[in-house]
């Protein structure tokens, strides 16, 4: 089963890393998205990815997934702002942080049930 969840994971990854990159125009219904709900889109994505990335134990501190998809999510906005299509947002940063934020504390309530 860890296995699965390490292979989930990782697809993941690479799926919200190409979605990322591309051109936004090319993603369908991209759009259509609010300032507002484009944040949810980013808490929930990374609240996704720290979840999968804590429950695939991998062998090292539950803070450094955390620390790890974060920084994954600073990487991605520093490309936007040399993107041409793209653009850098802090408010991306604070909808990211606060999704690995929210799985974190899930998780951690879960471990100690």
């Amino acid at each position: 089963m860890k296995a699965l969840i390490r292979l989930v994971f990782l697809i993941s990854i690479i799926i919200v890393f190409s979605l990322s990159i591309v051109n936004a125009s090319k993603i369908p219904n991209f759009a259509m998205l609010s300032f507002m709900s484009d944040k949810f889109v980013h808490a929930l994505t990374y609240f996704y990815l720290t979840l999968l990335g804590l429950f695939s134990r991998f062998n090292v501190n539950e803070l450094f997934v955390v620390m790890s998809i974060f920084i994954f999510g600073l990487i991605i906005e520093l490309i936007h702002y040399f993107h041409p299509y793209r653009y850098f947002e802090y408010f991306d940063l604070l909808a990211n942080l606060i999704g690995v934020t929210i799985a974190l504390q899930i998780f951690r309530l879960k471990k100690f049930k």
